[in-house]
């Protein structure tokens, strides 16, 4: 997911720091990095640190759904 690594780079974290603040693998932070999707709790925490609203990890698939 670009926005989720853009913010990441952003606040200049490593992976593994940011799979460290959230409470997960640092290979979970780069299945969902290349495009995949998150648990809603795994979704809200990442949000959380890095500061964007967590929706966005669903806004595609919402789009493509309706």
């Amino acid at each position: 997911m670009e926005i989720m690594k853009a913010k990441r780079e952003e606040k200049r974290l490593t992976q593994e720091q940011l799979a460290e603040a959230v409470g997960v693998d640092r290979s979970t932070i780069t299945k969902i990095e290349n495009g995949g999707r998150p648990s809603v709790k795994t979704a809200q925490k990442i949000a959380e640190v890095l500061e964007f609203d967590w929706t966005e990890f669903y806004s595609d698939y919402q789009k493509n759904s309706a």
